[in-house]
């Protein structure tokens, strides 16, 4: 302690230093007369210049938010388009799978629907694979349906 005092009092030129009149950080603050000469120092930090720069770039944000998602589904209007189909059909498969589950825990729905199947097979297999007309009949349907659904 006592070489930090005497390095400040030989810096000061003056040569004396009151022990009391040193700054806590090792400075001597400067005397009445030399306040004049000092230049004229910003304010210290200010918390609040922080906080507009943020506050600032958060509303340049926000306003040009509407303009980013509108160029982006622009860009990607196709994949979004089908992205919303998969999630469309997923969740709708969903559902159906539900529906049918709660149905089929009703009792004697579910074997009358077993029922209502196997009779439904069994006359659209006689009705269509029992003579060649008729297979002939069913293939030029398929066509037809595969021609609609795919635009050949």
């Amino acid at each position: 302690m006592e070489t930090e005092q005497k390095q400040l009092e030989t810096v000061d030129g003056i040569g004396k230093a009151a022990p009391e009149a040193i700054a806590p950080t090792g400075i001597l603050p400067p005397s009445g007369g030399d306040m004049a000469h000092l230049s004229q120092l910003p304010p210290a930090y200010e918390p609040e210049a922080q906080w507009r720069r943020v506050a600032r770039s958060i509303t340049h944000f926000l306003e040009q938010l509407p303009e980013y998602v509108s160029s982006f589904f622009q860009k990607n209007q196709r994949p979004l388009v089908n992205l919303t189909l998969i999630l469309t059909a997923i969740m709708t498969m969903k559902v159906v799978i539900a529906i049918l589950g709660a149905i089929n825990d009703i009792p004697l729905l579910s074997p009358t629907f077993e029922l209502i199947g196997i009779g439904y097979f069994t006359w659209f297999s006689l009705r269509y694979f029992t003579k060649s007309e008729t297979r002939q009949e069913l293939s030029q349907k398929i066509r037809l349906l595969q021609q609609e659904i795919v635009g050949e």
